[in-house]
Order: C-alpha cells, then structure tokens, then sequence
C-alpha cells in the first residue's frame, strides 16, 4: 500500500513541475506558395458573359423565393459583373436589397438601372420608389 501511496505522489509531483513548464506548440505548417499562377485565387476578373449572367439572376430568383435576401443580393450582384449591361439584375438587386433592409444598397442599384433602362416598363415604378419621403 505504502508502495502505491509513494507512486501516486511521485506522479502528482511530477505531473506538478512539468505543468510548471510551458506546452510546446507545435509549428504551424506554412504553404510553399503556389508556382502555377493559374491557380492563385486572387481578384475574380470577370468577363462579359451574358449566360453567366443568367445563371446567377436564376439563382438569385430562387434565393429570392427562399427568402434568403441577402444570397439573392449577392447573385444578382455577381450578375451584374458578368454582364454590366443587364437591367435585369440591376433591377432583381434593387428588389433584393430592399427586401433585405439595405435602403442605401437599393438605391444605388435602381439608380444605376434607371441609368441603363430608362424606357424600361418599370422605370416609373422605380421613379416613385426613389423619390424622397415627405
């Protein structure tokens, strides 16, 4: 028993000076970087792609139904990178922005479709949209 009472103190009081000592961290491993320039993901560079374009605003649209206001924004925003002519998605990003709280966001987006479309049959409705409150 004696024997068992020693080796237990004698793991607690080893156990004692080395938590004394601080943890050893291992290294953080670190990336060579990338050789192939291709495949750094930096800045997406977007090119006119009007079929991208419509994919995204699809997308959007379904987020748009989910509820997910804020993904739907981000789609229709992507869209209008690839094709910057598209009053869709500049229209499709007012709405979402609107329905998302984002009063800054959306006008911005309806301004810059207004600037794009301006016979579009719903220029007038954005028209009343932007006016200010009195």
């Amino acid at each position: 028993m004696a024997c068992r009472t020693k080796l237990a103190l004698l793991c607690l009081f080893a156990g004692i000076l080395i938590g004394q000592e601080k943890p050893i961290k291992p290294p953080v491993p670190v990336e060579p970087p990338e050789e192939d320039e291709t495949l750094v993901k930096e800045k997406k560079e977007y090119e006119f792609n009007p079929l991208q374009a419509q994919k995204e605003i699809k997308i959007g649209l379904y987020y748009m139904k989910k509820g997910s206001f804020r993904a739907a924004s981000g789609r229709f925003l992507e869209a209008s990178y690839w094709d910057p002519t598209s009053a869709d998605a500049v229209y499709e990003l007012g709405k979402a922005r609107e329905r998302a709280g984002n009063q800054k966001g959306k006008r911005e987006a309806w301004a810059k479709f207004l600037e794009l479309a301006p016979d579009d049959k719903r220029a007038a409705e954005v028209k009343k949209k932007l006016e200010p409150v009195k």
